[in-house]
């Protein structure tokens, strides 16, 4: 079929904006690899440094003809979706040599989990560790050594910064590598519902510990579909995994025999060889757009509209919040996955996963099929899963056909007709809304606005018994440089009763919610933000708001709203403690969320 009118004409725009800033980053790229090997400009003392540790490679690494692979990691043991990475570079490096290699860690780059640090001081310091991590796969792939690269990482905060990182080196080929979902434990509708009664005071601390330990319980990423598996889903949709490779299970044969494979491709798309696939010439703007389409048949993350932006831009390539909206109208959701729906990512691999969605949204001509892949050329390549046959990896045609159509859904019969982000405007600002989750009679919500400043006041007034009519939530001044635009996702149980009890709530923010919030309609990333005098500082108490995820609009009816002075509050408690005086510049420096709120690109 051919290609959407939309998405054609999203991507002629998308290349039209994005042409000075892409032409000067590609010629950057190409007098980079026109230098040649990188080791072949270091000397003898360089060199020796770099091989100093290396043992029985030392003499393939000095002689320079051989592929030396650079491995950028994000393991810690902390982590569960990260944990399993702790054995990847032993088997990486053996790969390498199997297949006349070799590898070396080339850095670390922090991991900090959300779930930890959620309702948290930490939180603040979370979308900053975005651009921390590129720095630190920068300073990793800076010592010049490698021909091509590995990035081990998963969760919120840690793809988008290898992302960048990687654009960065773009010169170097380079492959993403997961560790795959851990296994189904206590189902998420489950584990929410135990949430929702600790708040209301039905259930004790044992009882939430205990289903918390419950649903989180083992290696692998949290099995909901929240920013972690949205990125998963995005690499493998944008040509940076192997096809098959993102939820793969972690500890089984299979997911080790990806992680050889991975590391043999990699070797074999380097200059020294006969496939040369610099992530440059992968991460183009048919990239970018498969990967927004992926996100909204899939009912994904609203945090990679934070992170896509500011990737984009380490490749010379501009998103507007206007490309979101326009593929969304036209990208159906296909999937129904937690917080979407009641499946998990294991739930939804086997109904046919990304193999069989890709296929579908390449038949209705909703995904450029002509791109490049660190897997060969042409999407369709990602069509086939792979099998281990007698210890032997090999792909396979997927099936044409869900094996759920409770979880999976093909897109001629999808679960709904547009993706499931909406981009919202108004008198309060330009966000977005998650609408997925959201029940269609809870789309527009109008009612008096109750103001806070921080998420622990909304759940002291929750527990004052302050809420008996119908409310708009608004929690301003939590903006990225009023205190790094933390997530808000603990107030999600409390709104969640409010809603149960027959109130109609919505929250509106300058912050995040998280990839796993749902069922609450929330417009978020409110843009410009409180700190800088947005509209959102002129509100007050009883102010009538209306957020309609229908007409796309978010707006204050209080006549003499906009005539007002914006509130200017004392935010100099956001500057110190857990860390957060080094973020000092980062909170000065960082950009708009419309724009990715990126302090590094």
């Amino acid at each position: 079929m051919p290609l959407d009118a939309t998405i054609a004409k999203v991507t002629q725009a998308i290349e039209a904006r994005s042409e000075e800033r892409r032409a000067t980053y590609l010629d950057r790229m190409a007098q980079a690899a026109e230098e040649g090997t990188r080791r072949a400009h270091l000397t003898c003392g360089n060199q020796a440094h770099a091989y100093a540790a290396m043992g029985g490679d030392k003499g393939s690494l000095a002689e320079g003809r051989a592929p030396n692979l650079g491995i950028v990691t994000a393991y810690n043991d902390m982590l569960s979706a990260h944990q399993p990475f702790e054995g990847y570079p032993a088997i990486i490096r053996e790969a390498a040599r199997a297949a006349g290699g070799t590898a070396q860690v080339a850095g670390g780059v922090p991991a900090m989990c959300d779930g930890v640090t959620q309702g948290q001081v930490g939180m603040e310091l979370s979308l900053f560790s975005r651009d921390v991590i590129a720095l630190a796969a920068g300073v990793s792939l800076s010592h010049n050594t490698f021909d091509s690269a590995v990035y081990l990482g998963v969760c919120d905060k840690i793809v988008p910064g290898l992302v960048i990182g990687a654009a960065t080196f773009g010169y170097i080929p380079g492959i993403f590598i997961p560790a795959g979902p851990m296994t189904s434990g206590l189902p998420n509708d489950e584990k929410s519902k135990v949430r929702q009664q600790f708040a209301t005071g039905e259930v004790g601390r044992d009882k939430l510990m205990e289903a918390e330990m419950a649903s989180y319980h083992g290696p692998g990423t949290c099995t909901f579909y929240g920013t972690a598996n949205s990125n998963q889903m995005l690499m493998e949709i944008m040509g940076l995994h192997l096809p098959g490779a993102s939820f793969v299970n972690p500890g089984t044969p299979l997911r080790d025999a990806l992680t050889e494979a991975g590391t043999k491709r990699a070797l074999e798309i380097t200059k020294l060889g006969n496939d040369y696939r610099p992530v440059c010439d992968i991460l183009d703007a048919k990239a970018f757009v498969n990967g927004i389409v992926g996100l909204m048949a899939t009912g994904g993350s609203t945090n990679l509209v934070l992170h896509l932006p500011a990737m984009a831009r380490a490749a010379g390539i501009e998103l507007t919040l206007d490309d979101f909206d326009a593929i969304s109208s036209v990208v159906p959701l296909m999937a129904k996955v937690y917080p979407n729906g009641l499946a998990d990512v294991n739930h939804f691999h086997a109904a046919g996963g990304l193999q069989y969605l890709i296929g579908q949204l390449l038949d209705a001509g909703l995904m450029h099929e002509d791109v490049k892949t660190v897997a060969g050329d042409g999407l369709s390549l990602y069509r086939s899963e792979p099998k281990l046959r007698d210890g032997v990896l090999s792909y396979e045609p997927a099936s044409t056909e869900t094996q759920n159509d409770r979880i999976l859904r093909p897109a001629s019969d999808a679960f709904q007709p547009t993706g499931g982000l909406k981009q919202m405007h108004g008198n309060l600002g330009h966000g977005m809304m998650k609408i997925s989750a959201v029940a269609p009679e809870r789309h527009v919500i109008e009612a008096k606005a109750r103001i806070f400043h921080d998420q622990e006041s909304v759940k002291e007034a929750f527990k004052a018994g302050e809420f008996t009519e119908d409310t708009i939530v608004v929690v301003r001044f939590q903006g990225p440089s009023a205190n790094g635009m933390p997530e808000l996702h603990s107030l999600t149980p409390t709104l969640a009763v409010l809603q149960d009890r027959g109130l109609k709530v919505a929250l509106v923010t300058d912050g995040r919610m998280s990839g796993a919030s749902g069922k609450v309609p929330s417009a978020i990333h409110v843009s410009p933000e409180a700190k800088h005098g947005g509209p959102l500082a002129k509100l007050r108490d009883g102010d009538i708001v209306r957020v309609d995820a229908v007409a796309g609009t978010l707006s204050c009816l209080t006549e003499g709203f906009e005539d007002r002075a914006p509130v200017q509050p004392d935010l100099a408690g956001n500057g110190h403690g857990v860390g957060r005086e080094l973020f000092e510049a980062f909170r000065q420096n960082v950009g708009l969320a419309s724009n990715g709120a990126a302090v590094v690109v």
